[in-house]
C-alpha cells in the first residue's frame, strides 16, 4: 500500500514560501492505477517526486508498505527507490552511449552485485523488451529509435527490478497521437500483470481517463474527479 498523510511542500523565497501542495492525502493499494492532471505549475510533478522519494515533502508522512523511506541514510534511501520505485519520464532519459539491452539493465548495474540475480535479471529484461515490442531491437542505441521506441524502453528499465510503485510524469508528452496510445495501452497492460501500483500525471485528458480513478490537482488539494 502506498499512503500520503496530510502532505504540504513549500520552497522559500525571498517574499515567504511558497506554497506547492497543501494537506495532500492519498491511499492506493496493490494494483491500483491513477491518473493525476492539472494545468502546469500545479505541483503535479512535486507530489510525484515526493511519493517516489526524490523529494521529502515540508510537512505530512509518506509510506510504501508502511515503509518511510525519508527515515532511511542515503545509501538505504538510494537502494530503497532502486528496488521499489520505477520512473517513466517525460524525456526517456536513455544513455546515448548504451545499447537498448543495456539501457533496461542499468537499475541491476548499479545495484548490490548478486550472482544470483544476474542471468535471472538479463532474462527479465528480454522478456520485457519483448513484451513492449522491442525484442529485434537490443544491440541498438537510442539515436536509432523513434520517440515512441525510446518511450518504451524507459518502460522496460523502469520494471526491470519489479518495483511496488510506477510512477510516470507526462509519459506520452513528446509523443504522436499513435504513439501516445500505444505507451498507455503498454502501461495499463503492465500494471494488470504486474500489480504495481500506478500513477501517472499528464496534461493530456485523453490519457487520463484511460484509468479508472482520476484526481485533480487544484491550488495545491488533490481532488477525485
Amino acid at each position: 500500500m502506498l499512503e500520503a498523510r496530510n502532505v504540504s511542500k513549500s520552497y522559500p523565497t525571498p517574499r515567504g514560501p511558497l506554497a506547492i501542495l497543501n494537506d495532500v492525502s492519498l491511499s492506493l493499494d496493490r494494483g491500483d492505477s491513477i491518473s493525476i492532471v492539472g494545468p502546469s505549475g500545479s505541483g503535479k510533478s512535486t507530489l510525484l517526486y515526493i511519493l517516489g522519494a526524490l523529494e521529502p515533502p515540508t510537512s505530512g508522512t509518506v509510506t510504501l508498505d508502511g515503509r518511510n523511506p525519508f527515515t532511511l541514510s542515503d545509501k538505504e534511501l538510494s537502494a530503497f527507490r532502486n528496488k521499489e520505485v520505477g520512473f517513466v519520464f517525460q524525456d526517456h532519459c536513455l544513455l546515448p552511449q548504451c545499447t537498448v539491452f543495456e539501457n533496461v539493465m542499468i537499475p541491476e548495474m548499479v545495484a548490490p552485485p548478486d550472482p544470483a540475480v544476474g542471468a535471472s535479471a538479463r532474462d527479465r529484461a528480454r522478456k520485457l523488451l519483448d513484451q513492449v515490442g522491442l525484442s529485434h531491437r537490443l544491440e541498438h542505441r537510442p539515436g536509432e529509435l523513434s520517440g515512441g521506441e525510446k518511450q518504451r524502453v524507459a518502460i522496460a528499465r523502469a520494471l526491470i527490478r519489479s518495483p511496488r510503485l510506477l510512477l510516470c510524469d507526462e509519459p506520452t508528452g513528446n509523443l504522436d497521437r499513435k504513439s501516445a496510445s500505444h505507451v498507455a495501452d503498454l502501461l495499463l497492460e503492465i500494471n494488470r500483470d504486474s500489480k504495481a501500483i500506478l500513477i501517472v500525471v499528464t496534461h493530456s485528458a485523453e490519457l487520463a481517463a484511460r484509468f479508472p480513478k482520476s484526481f485533480e490537482l487544484i491550488e495545491g488539494g488533490l481532488e477525485s474527479r
